[in-house]
């Protein structure tokens, strides 16, 4: 399983992840991303919709790792 970890000082509510990934990301009370699924399985479509929410993330906050 791949994890997936948001830095919560880097993130400043863009917004994008949650637009692009609304499986995987959600906003918490202030618009920053809060994680929903904390572990996708590789090559799976949650993997590709945590992939595409970390890729847009412009402070880069979002991690995926194994």
């Amino acid at each position: 399983m791949l994890r997936i970890a948001v830095d919560q000082a880097q993130c400043v509510g863009h917004g994008r992840c949650y637009a692009l990934a609304p499986d995987v990301f959600g906003p918490d009370d202030f618009g920053h991303c809060e994680i929903l699924i904390d572990e996708v399985a590789p090559g799976s479509m949650m993997e590709a919709q945590a992939r595409l929410g970390a890729q847009n993330c412009p402070e880069q906050a979002i991690v995926i790792s194994d």
